[in-house]
């Protein structure tokens, strides 16, 4: 009887953490848009004063769509990584907690850094370790996974350490982002866009290993 305690305590589905983490996502992927905002213009204005009221939210706009790019890799990356975690128990849970909260703080850090991105390097900074927060939590994640036996029984070594390397990226593009917020502003967020490019060498190299 103890020992079917301890199963239901200690080991259990995956299945609510990814339904929690595909809610949060579709909210913060959601609310990231709010960080755009429509420009207060008189109506008296020309069509093309009107126009180049519309061009100034040029930078919050790519802002936007970096953030979504991020988040919707991270998502997919989540994917991938649950496809082999198995099982669960209450540490793994509450690392995934953890990881959301600071996947929910994005529109936040998002709209900072679209409104105050350019001029400011606090504002930088606030973007930068919101992301390098979440990728290391994230990296946690899947190493804890690996430590406590929690993915499939059969799974591959090398898909251990391609999964490894590829959870790597987001924190080191952090680093280097957080270097570069000091001398180029905002512009050093455009770093993130390369990072499917090397999720792609990383995943060619360990599948020619196989």
């Amino acid at each position: 009887m103890s020992k079917s305690i301890d199963s239901i305590t200690l080991w259990m589905t995956t299945s609510r953490i990814e339904t929690l983490v595909d809610g949060i996502f579709a909210i913060a992927m959601t609310l990231l848009v709010l960080s755009i905002g429509v420009p207060d213009v008189s109506r008296g204005l020309t069509e093309n004063a009107f126009q180049q009221q519309l061009w100034i939210l040029w930078p919050k706009i790519m802002c936007y769509f970096l953030s979504f790019w991020i988040l919707a890799g991270f998502w997919r990356n989540n994917h991938q990584q649950f496809y082999f975690i198995k099982r669960s128990n209450p540490t793994l849970i509450t690392i995934n907690i953890f990881w959301l909260l600071l996947i929910a703080l994005m529109p936040f850090s998002t709209e900072i850094i679209s409104e105050y991105g350019g001029s400011y390097i606090t504002a930088n900074i606030i973007f930068q370790i919101n992301l390098l927060l979440a990728g290391i939590i994230y990296y946690f994640n899947w190493h804890y996974s690996v430590w406590k036996g929690l993915t499939a029984d059969n799974i591959d070594e090398d898909i251990v350490k391609m999964m490894k390397a590829i959870n790597l990226i987001l924190p080191i593009f952090s680093v280097i982002a957080l270097g570069l917020s000091f001398y180029v502003y905002a512009w050093s967020n455009l770093i993130y866009l390369a990072s499917p490019i090397f999720k792609k060498i990383i995943e060619r190299k360990y599948s020619s290993n196989a």
